[in-house]
């Protein structure tokens, strides 16, 4: 039998489609603001450490010291140029990632459904509109089933509009409008700032990055640490005034201080972790919507999925079918290369009750298995469909109404759950028991299920239900969609991570249960069904989550009740969605993840994360890089915070012992040039700390920093300080000139901040491990350190501009050997167990 709907519409070539692209330009109404390279330049003249610098370049000039002011003029250009470049870095990222999250649009091209770009979308297209997504571009009408609009963003009124092609007041669908309901086909009208939102002057808003617990606990620092610096720089500048009456030398060493104080990198730190994360998870096929989300996802500790589509392919296809002959069902199966006559009238009926353009993987395998198998027979053009009966909670069951012509009764069509199906054909227990024993068998064998049924009606006053027409059963249609690759090895995964997999699903019990054996679920076998959940009280809910993995049959509503019944136990949930009605779970996990290939708009905007191939796998991936980059990221604030230790303290050690400077500005500005891309780079490009994915994980209220990170980050800059302000008191006192002591003391510093970096660099390991786990940025940065600084030390007018003088190759050789003492010590320190560099603690992850 053929499909007797009319074809649906061609759409627009690829070809015109781009040409009124280029005609009409981009489908948006205002372009996101993009941070030129004017605007980041004005950005760091304003920052803190930028001014200082040319304050002090400006004090030298006004001294008469040429050099050093063009000294440090030239390390304030090399400064604004690395951060010139990191955050450029920041905005390619954050570009791409905007790219990614631009509304959506399902349009025809070509004759084919595609989803592609809002901005992309053109004067002609075709849209099909589907619940849940928003409206792309102001257009109009072809066809429409119960369709309905929520217009509130443009009108203000929250009710839903309904949409017919029959009014010509109703039959234009607006760009930003959400269809709450039904189906449709519109061309488009109108695009970017000729839309009716274009029109009132509406604005799209760009990607935004709020402010997150973590921002919130490094500007509080960032605060402290800053009123700290200023406070003992201004105590400074009056001591050194008053005891050695030299103000403008007091100038020189409240700013040195300032700038060793200031700990500029912790907010850099966090933009470029946050924005490179983002960027790292989209390189994985994940979008994240809020930067918060990379925060929680090293702590979630369940990960609720939906079954079809995520831990399965979402390609399903028919295998086997199954009809009432006599008092048995006859079964066919796809091995068998016919599909025999008996039965064209269901595979006919199940077609009546898809979409005629269908997105539902199940319709595509009925309108496939018709045009493999059924016999291009004639059918009366003139068949219409009147009539449509959706999905909903009390009937999980589509029904069509197709009239006729030369008044002949209507054909109703219906598909869905067997429980459903059974109740709409009315048989007795008896009738039932047969096919329900069958569709049990075909669960079993992990197939989806769907019962078919069929009517006639005379007339045209519809029945408010699809229980007011008088069903007879036709079959049973079994669906396979196989696991997805490497779903069984992802599950294994979460378990060694201490992340429990719950799965949530609306097919059969014993579909579900099949499906969760073969994806290795713990716990499969005490299935929960939807009818369960709804009897069971909170506190027996909760009781029963402790056991189950495995939930079926269950409304999307009561998704919410199981997200919020875990958190009650404390857990931190990661859920997974993809419909209207998933949105309030999706919003109320800590981490909500929603369908990027079949999801609605609603579900995207609700969630945290969007999977961009709607793979299990990508979750597992997203959780590993989640674990890698906060682990990192706690690795470059411990850094961050050890190295000011000794900077501040060698700046205002002299001041108190009364000896020689050992820094001048200068110095502080060639060891922010390593500094901040230390932190921002190469601890951003560490690779993951071996078994990451078999530790648990890490509680939700664990700050950045905590305790252990501060008392070990002090630690380690004490160490520093000690060996490095040691080394140079005892040069001094053993009689080495000023600018010898200077050079060889800062050449410790220097050696002794790799140092530094070589113990944060992994949780756990030795020297070994940590010389031997790669990072190309990393030893591009100790090439250019070293080299820089063996430039200085050999160059004479170099030397006479960093107040250094020539040292010794026997001098130089015992810095470089002091900087590897204080490597081995805090190595050994770390393996000792007496100072951890920024380890995850036994009681820090809740073991």
């Amino acid at each position: 039998m053929q499909d007797p709907r009319p074809p649906p519409p061609q759409g627009l070539s690829t070809a015109e489609a781009k040409q009124r692209l280029l005609q009409d330009g981009a489908n948006e109404l205002s372009a996101p603001k993009q941070r030129t390279l004017l605007r980041i330049g004005v950005e760091i003249a304003r920052e803190p450490m930028f001014l200082l610098l040319l304050s002090a370049g400006a004090l030298y000039m006004v001294l008469g010291d040429l050099q050093d002011a063009a000294m440090l003029l030239a390390f304030v250009l090399l400064t604004a140029a690395i951060t010139v470049t990191q955050e450029l870095r920041t905005e390619r990222s954050l570009q791409a990632l905007r790219a990614l999250s631009s509304p959506r649009a399902l349009v025809v091209r070509d004759g084919v459904q595609q989803r592609i770009a809002g901005k992309n979308v053109v004067r002609g297209d075709v849209l099909v509109l589907t619940d849940g997504d928003r409206i792309a571009a102001d257009a109009r009408l072809l066809s429409a089933n119960d369709l309905q609009c929520d217009e509130s963003l443009l009108t203000g009124e929250s009710a839903p509009v309904v949409k017919t092609v029959l009014s010509a007041n109703s039959s234009t669908v607006y760009a930003g409008a959400l269809v709450v309901s039904g189906q449709g086909w519109a061309e488009v009208v109108a695009t970017g700032s000729h839309t009716q939102m274009g029109r009132i002057g509406k604005a799209l808003g760009s990607i935004e990055m709020p402010s997150t617990p973590l921002k919130l606990q490094t500007e509080r620092l960032v605060r402290i640490f800053s009123l700290l610096g200023v406070s003992l720089s201004a105590l400074v500048v009056l001591l050194f005034g008053y005891l050695r009456a030299d103000w403008s030398g007091g100038l020189l060493a409240g700013i040195t201080l300032a700038m060793s104080m200031l700990p500029e990198e912790f907010i850099l730190i966090l933009t470029v972790f946050m924005a490179m994360g983002a960027w790292r998870l989209s390189v994985q096929r994940v979008l994240a919507r809020r930067a918060a989300t990379i925060e929680a996802l090293g702590s979630a500790t369940v990960l609720c999925t939906d079954k079809t589509g995520t831990l399965t392919q979402n390609r399903m296809g028919i295998a086997e079918m199954a009809i009432p002959m006599g008092n048995t069902l006859e079964r066919w199966t796809q091995e068998q290369s016919a599909l025999p006559q008996a039965f064209y009238p269901l595979l006919e009926c199940g077609i009546l009750a898809s979409e005629r353009a269908p997105f539902d993987p199940m319709d595509k395998a009925f309108m496939a298995l018709g045009q493999a198998q059924l016999p291009p027979v004639q059918q009366p053009p003139d068949w219409q469909m009147v009539h449509e009966y959706g999905l909903s909670p009390q009937l999980m069951a589509m029904t069509h109404v197709w009239q006729t012509p030369h008044g002949a009764p209507s054909v109703v069509a219906s598909k869905g759950g067997i429980e459903a199906i059974l109740a709409l054909c009315r048989l007795t227990p008896s009738q039932a028991q047969p096919l329900a024993d069958a569709a049990c068998a075909m669960a079993t064998r992990g197939l989806r299920v769907l019962a078919v049924a069929r009517a006639s009606y005379q007339g045209t006053q519809w029945p408010a239900s699809p229980q007011g027409f008088d069903f007879e059963w036709v079959g049973l249609v079994g669906l396979a969609d196989p696991l997805r690759p490497g779903v069984r090895q992802a599950v294994q995964e979460c378990s060694s991570a201490g992340i429990r997999v719950v799965m949530i699903t609306g097919d059969h019990p014993v579909t579900a249960a099949a499906i969760a054996q073969q994806a290795g679920l713990d716990g499969h076998t005490q299935v929960v069904t939807g009818t369960e959940l709804a009897a069971l009280d909170d506190a027996a809910l909760g009781q029963r989550l402790r056991n189950a993995c495995v939930f079926a049959r269950v409304q999307p509503a009561q998704k919410l009740r199981i997200v919020q019944a875990l958190q009650a136990q404390g857990e931190v949930v990661a859920m997974t969605g993809d419909g209207v009605n998933d949105a309030p779970s999706l919003k109320a996990a800590h981490v909500g993840i929603a369908m990027g290939e079949r999801g609605t708009d609603v579900a995207r905007e609700a969630a945290s994360l969007v999977l961009l191939d709607d793979d299990f796998g990508s979750i597992i991936h997203s959780i590993r890089l989640g674990r890698r980059i906060y682990d990192n990221l706690r690795k470059a604030m411990a850094f961050a915070f050890a190295v000011h230790v000794p900077i501040a303290g060698l700046s205002l050690l002299p001041l108190l012992l009364d000896v020689p400077l050992l820094f001048a500005p200068v110095h502080i500005a060639f060891l922010e040039l390593f500094i901040s891309p230390v932190c921002s780079i190469v601890f951003e490009s560490e690779q993951e700390e071996p078994k990451i994915m078999q530790r648990p994980p890490r509680p939700a209220g664990l700050p950045l920093f905590s305790p252990s990170l501060i008392v070990t980050s002090l630690m380690q800059g004490a160490l520093v300080l000690l060996v490095v302000g040691g080394f140079y008191l005892s040069l001094l006192h053993t009689g080495w000139a000023p600018q010898q002591a200077r050079a060889a003391s800062f050449t410790t510093l220097i050696v002794s901040n790799m140092a530094l970096i070589f113990s944060n660099r992994m949780h756990v390991g030795g020297l070994l491990q940590a010389v031997r786990q790669p990072n190309t940025a990393l030893w591009a940065m100790v090439l250019l350190t070293l080299v820089s600084m063996a430039v200085i030390l050999m160059l004479a007018p170099l030397r006479q501009l960093f107040h250094f003088g020539a040292v010794p190759a026997t001098l130089l050789l015992l810095s470089c050997g002091l900087g590897g003492v204080v490597l081995l010590l805090l190595l050994g320190a770390k393996a000792l167990k007496i100072s951890r560099t920024v380890p995850i603690s036994t009681d820090e992850r809740g073991s």
